[in-house]
Order: structure tokens, then C-alpha cells, then sequence
């Protein structure tokens, strides 16, 4: 089979078993631009409305670790302690800022590809120890392809910041005509706004990725048409493998109708083709019922059994094709039928018990036209 995978083209779409088992080693479609655009959005978004409040606390922290009294200079533990306190303050400080940005760089991925786990994802590959694999990867088609990709990115960037830049450079110019307080607050400004400028511009990227991504992942799971046959063959089962089930199945349930044939209360015959069982127990059933049925070699075996256990044959064709094509085994025979096989019930148990001026076997058995078989 695999010399015919490669030697065919992978034209058809993956089916949803192979995407399953892709699944499952974890290979899914994934774009990590997106993610990038919504955490660098996300950050912008969030120095946006908390910077001025991270600025103080940054500025207070700078202020108590900068103001050192004659008497800490002495203090040996002081600079582990201060160092300490430091620590707890920023993380305090970034505690919103970082919540959020983990909670955005954990559901960002999930857009695209959903939710996956795969234990054998994470298991190691000894292949990628292999130097010789490593540098295939590192000179082929994929690495050029994700380097030119990388480059587009850069001058894409570049170019949004250079002409924000040029459009704002007047504003630059002028950040320290006011003082030192205002020009620090109105180059904050710039900074954050021209960040956010330049993280639009990952919006494009995440546009053109996404797409390809989603297509790129749908292009490596395309399979042969080959490969398509084995694997209907393997989930449905090879032909050959099928019809001997069936084989099997259908001697089984043979077997079973043979043990029922001797519990029978009549055989209705075509006579020849056809063969049906009926067994009917007016205490315990609410119609006859079909216990057995078969056409051919089924039927003389029916037939064979029937007479080693002295059930009454009763031949009626039109009767007997009648049942065999409206009624499953183990199921009572259609309401249509119901007086037909009255008459001949009738005249079975008359004759089985010896009754007297017992009345002749009826010949013409009312059949509906709806349930006749020729």
C-alpha cells in the first residue's frame, strides 16, 4: 500500500477517522499569530486604561528603593529584605496585568483548533534527537518558507511603526518643550498609543495566517484514493471477511428455527420453493406466530425436520409465499392473514385430534390482494 501512496496524489479530503487519529497525536490546526495578535492587543488595551496606575506604583517602588537612610546602610539584611519586599509589591502591582494576559494566552489558541490533550504529543520522539533529521529541517522548504514569513512580518511592523512615526513626528519633537513631569505624561502617551498602532498591524498578519493555517493543516491530511479504500475496508470490513459473517449469522439462525420447527403446530408449504412454521397457543399468544421460515434447500430441510417430529405439512402456496414474504420470524403474522390461517389451524387440530366428521381441508384461502406474492 505504500508504494501506491506515493506513487498516487493526495486528492481527497480526510476523512473523519484519519482527522480523529490526527487529533489524537495532536496535530491540529493552530496559528500562533493569533494568540500574538490577542495578547500584544490585550497588553496595549490594558497599559491603556491601568498604566497610569502602574506607573505609580513602579515610581513609589523606585522612591522607596532609592531613598536608603544612614541606618539601613548598616543593616546587612537589609538589601535581601528591601529586595524581598521589592518582589512581593511588583507582583502585587502586575497581579491584574499577568491574570489577564495567561487567561488571554490560554483561550486565544483554542479559536482555532479547539480544546485538545494528547499524552502522545508529549511523549518523546527520539527522531528529533537525530542530527542528520534536524538539519534536513533546518534547510528545508518549511524553514525558508516560515523565515520568509518571519521577514514579512518585520518589514510589515516596521513599516506601520516608521509611519506612524513620521506622521507623529512633530508631537515627538515638541515631548520636551513643557517640563519633565508633562513630557514624561505626553511621551507615555505616544508610547502607548503607537504600541497599539503597531499591534493592529498583527490584526493583518492573524487575517492571512488563520486561513492558511486551516488550509495548510486540511492540505497534510488529504489522503490517496487508496487510502481511502483501505480504510472503508478496515472499518467496515473487507468483503470477503463480511460475507462470511453473514454466512455465519445466517446458519445460526437457521439452527435456531430448526429447534423450533419441532414445537410447530402446522408447516404451510408452496410446496415445493417455500416452507413456514406456525405455532399458535391461544392461553399464551394473541395471534400465530412464525417460527420458522425458508425457501429451497431451507425449505426441504424444514420440511425433513417437520416429519421426524410429526408436524402436519399442509400445502396452500399461495398462503405459504404469502407469510414468508410479510412476516420476520419470531413475529405473528399480519392481521390479513389472520382468517386464512384460522381455516387451516382448524382443520390441523381437528385432524390431530381425531375428532369426528371432521371438516375437509379448505381450498380456497382468502388471502388480501395487498399481501399476495406470486
Amino acid at each position: 500500500m505504500s508504494e501506491q501512496d506515493t506513487s498516487q496524489e493526495r486528492t481527497e479530503e480526510a476523512t473523519p477517522k484519519r482527522q480523529e487519529e490526527a487529533r489524537n497525536k495532536g496535530q491540529i490546526s493552530r496559528s500562533r499569530e493569533l494568540t500574538t495578535m490577542f495578547i500584544l492587543l490585550t497588553s496595549s488595551f490594558v497599559f491603556l486604561f491601568m498604566g497610569q496606575q502602574l506607573s505609580f506604583s513602579l515610581e513609589n517602588l523606585m522612591i522607596n528603593n532609592f531613598s536608603i537612610s544612614r541606618q539601613h546602610v548598616f543593616d546587612q539584611y537589609f538589601l535581601i529584605n528591601a529586595l524581598l519586599m521589592s518582589g512581593k509589591d511588583i507582583l502585587i502591582s502586575f497581579a491584574p496585568f499577568l491574570a489577564i494576559l495567561f487567561a488571554v494566552a490560554f483561550f486565544a489558541p483554542l479559536l482555532v483548533g479547539g480544546w485538545m490533550f494528547s499524552a502522545e504529543a508529549l511523549a518523546p520522539k527520539p527522531d528529533k534527537l537525530n542530527p542528520i533529521s534536524g538539519l534536513k529541517r533546518l534547510f528545508g522548504v518549511k524553514t525558508v518558507m516560515e523565515l520568509v514569513k518571519a521577514l514579512a512580518k518585520f518589514v510589515l511592523i516596521t513599516g506601520i511603526a516608521i509611519v506612524f512615526l513620521w506622521y507623529n513626528l512633530v508631537e515627538l519633537l515638541g515631548v520636551g518643550a513643557g517640563g519633565l513631569m508633562p513630557g514624561l505624561a505626553h511621551a507615555s502617551d505616544i508610547i502607548i498609543t503607537s504600541f497599539m498602532v503597531v499591534c493592529l498591524g498583527t490584526m493583518i498578519i492573524a487575517l492571512v495566517d488563520v486561513p492558511f493555517q486551516i488550509w495548510e493543516h486540511s492540505r497534510q491530511l488529504k489522503m490517496t484514493r487508496q487510502q481511502v479504500k483501505d480504510e472503508m475496508k478496515d472499518t467496515e470490513g473487507k468483503p470477503e471477511v463480511k460475507a462470511q459473517l453473514r454466512a455465519l449469522q445466517q446458519e445460526l439462525a437457521n439452527g435456531r428455527m430448526m429447534e423450533a420447527v419441532p414445537d410447530a403446530d402446522v408447516i404451510i408449504t408452496n410446496p415445493t420453493h417455500y416452507a413456514v412454521a406456525l405455532s399458535y397457543k391461544p392461553d399464551e399468544m394473541s395471534a400465530p406466530k412464525l417460527v420458522a421460515k425458508g425457501a429451497d434447500l431451507v425449505a426441504e430441510r424444514i420440511k425433513a425436520v417437520a416429519k421426524e417430529n410429526d408436524v402436519m405439512i399442509f400445502p396452500a402456496p399461495m398462503l405459504a409465499r404469502s407469510i414468508y414474504y410479510n412476516t420476520k420470524v419470531d413475529q405473528d403474522i399480519p392481521a390479513g392473514l389472520y382468517l386464512a390461517v384460522a381455516q387451516v389451524l382448524a382443520y390441523i387440530f381437528q385432524l390431530r385430534d381425531n375428532v369426528r366428521n371432521a371438516q375437509r381441508p379448505p381450498d380456497e384461502l382468502p388471502i388480501p390482494e395487498e399481501l399476495k406474492h406470486d
